[in-house]
């Protein structure tokens, strides 16, 4: 069942997906349409899943579903990533490539390979104090106070 985002407890859990370029307008609306559709049918095991979603920055889908309400089971996250899967078909868009990381300058966001990041480091390009995005929050209460981080707080540290 679809709620929305905000009326989701702090401990539900979340899932966010990076998208490997910045989505348009008319990616944002297909993505919150299917994801809205999406959670409305949502379940496990025959049960509904409380679940919302956001789309942040030009680039991130943030899944969430109240655990408290009924647990995810293994079928039902499967099928979240199915749905991920078809996004990234119909929109042309990688929702699953780690290979790259997101940073905010000059407060946009940009997207830096992994291959490069220790030049982008010694350049200058990327310092310390330049936030990045902890993809790897596990719920609402987690991704609102350390889900945008400086680089010198989150696993990049041993580039500084």
């Amino acid at each position: 069942m679809y709620r929305e985002f905000a009326e989701l407890p702090k401990k539900a859990r979340v899932w966010i997906y990076q998208a490997d370029r910045k989505l348009t307008a008319q990616d944002q609306e297909v993505i919150a349409r299917q994801t809205e559709s999406f959670c409305g049918q949502w379940a496990a095991h025959g049960a509904a899943l409380d679940s919302s979603f956001q789309l942040l920055h030009d680039r991130f889908l943030v899944l969430a579903v109240n655990e408290d309400a009924n647990l995810p089971s293994g079928c039902s996250i499967d099928a979240s990533v199915h749905f991920i899967k078809s996004l990234e078909n119909t929109l042309g868009v990688n929702f699953m490539d780690r290979s790259k990381v997101a940073f905010v300058m000059n407060n946009e966001v940009f997207v830096e390979d992994l291959s490069s990041l220790k030049n982008s480091v010694a350049s200058g390009k990327i310092s310390g104090n330049t936030l990045t995005f902890n993809n790897l929050v596990q719920n609402i209460d987690e991704f609102e106070k350390n889900w945008q981080v400086k680089a010198e707080n989150s696993w990049l540290k041993r580039y500084f």
